[in-house]
């Protein structure tokens, strides 16, 4: 008795999923197909653009470091802070050499006593000799003494010139106006003396910030459509434009293209440099930025969506649906952006176009 009820209910719920086409090998009906998804050639304005990534860096910056070493004794300024050119930026300990140019001045004031002597015992040998009670040995001994005494006086005079110029130089001033963007120093340190551009001991890192610059790599492929003088916006990384730019965001100019490719992150491109004028909010030195730098604009053209156009041998191709089946057309293209494509020739306003590639016979092509 169960087993009749069993296959009674397995029957009748077979029957009810067919009628229901939840069987699709046992279709009751022939099912409607879904036409393909299509879209109408309709007249538009395309605006290609080229995206960019870039870093942001000073147009003019450069390493503080001090002409001769020693201790720190001051930093008069912090990071970040504005300075003009020749405001004090570090002071080095100079105590060392204060002594030394005292040392120095004592020489000078013993070598001016003996000038004055020997210069005294000059003039009056120089009186007997001329009376002939001096012999010429003595007189000639004397004239050499006296040109001795001034040569170290002068040569004192010198060394102290020397060390009044090595004083002034612990204190190190501010070579432009600028910004100082970091001090790796500490009050206290030992730094050492630069003697050439790549020795010594960098104080601090000071850029003029009126003139910022934007760097990036660009592909070889898009780098031949760039040209010095283009002109590209500039996004920050949170993607809001600043309000004092009327909410159009930050432009900038091409200004450099690298003549030579160059490989980075595995990929041959080019630099590309872009001048950004003045400073924004969001847009500070070491700021990963995006640019976008219009390539063009078609206005009011035929255009189809991006995906309704298919290369095949190198030929532009789009299928445009017919009663008897879509029809394989050959287009010549324009300008596109992200999602449009300017459509020049084979299709005409208001004409409609498959979205997908359909399967079909390699025949009734229309040029």
């Amino acid at each position: 008795m169960n087993l009749k009820f069993l296959a009674t209910l397995f029957v009748a719920l077979a029957a009810a999923a067919w009628w229901m086409d939840w069987i699709p090998f046992l279709p009751r009906n022939a099912k409607a197909e879904t036409p393909p998804p299509s879209a109408k050639v309709v007249r538009a304005s395309v605006k290609p653009v080229l995206p960019l990534a870039g870093q942001i860096t000073p147009a003019f910056q450069v390493e503080v470091k001090p002409e001769i070493g020693g201790k720190v004794a001051t930093i008069h300024v912090q990071a970040g802070q504005e300075v003009k050119k020749g405001e004090p930026l570090v002071t080095i300990d100079d105590k060392d050499l204060v002594n030394e140019r005292a040392g120095v001045d004592a020489e000078i004031e013993g070598a001016r006593l003996a000038v004055d002597r020997i210069r005294g015992n000059y003039q009056r040998a120089e009186k007997l000799f001329s009376g002939k009670l001096l012999s010429k040995e003595e007189f000639v001994n004397l004239e050499a003494d006296w040109r001795i005494a001034e040569n170290d006086l002068e040569r004192s005079r010198r060394r102290r010139q020397l060390v009044d110029d090595r004083i002034s130089k612990t204190r190190i001033l501010a070579p432009f106006d600028g910004t100082v963007l970091q001090i790796p120093i500490i009050q206290g340190q030992v730094v050492v003396g630069a003697a050439s551009i790549n020795s010594g001991t960098t104080l601090m890192t000071l850029a003029d910030l009126s003139r910022l610059l934007i760097n990036a790599h660009v592909n070889q492929l898009d780098a031949g459509k760039l040209s010095t003088g283009q002109r590209m916006s500039v996004t920050p990384p949170d993607g809001q434009p600043n309000p004092a730019d009327d909410g159009q965001g930050a432009e900038a100019v091409v200004s450099f293209i690298a003549p030579l490719a160059t490989v980075k992150n595995n990929i041959k491109g080019f630099e590309v440099t872009g001048t950004l004028e003045g400073t924004r909010d969001g847009l500070k030195p070491g700021v990963s930025v995006s640019m976008s730098i219009p390539l063009g604009t078609a206005e009011n053209v035929l255009t189809v969506p991006i995906t309704a156009v298919f290369e095949e041998k190198g030929t532009k191709v789009v299928y445009v649906p017919k009663e008897s089946g879509p029809e394989r057309r050959e287009v010549a293209v324009g300008l596109s952006d992200l999602s449009l494509v300017e459509i020049q020739s084979g299709l005409t306003e208001g004409e409609e176009v498959l979205l997908a590639k359909p399967e079909m016979p390699e025949k009734t092509v229309t040029r």
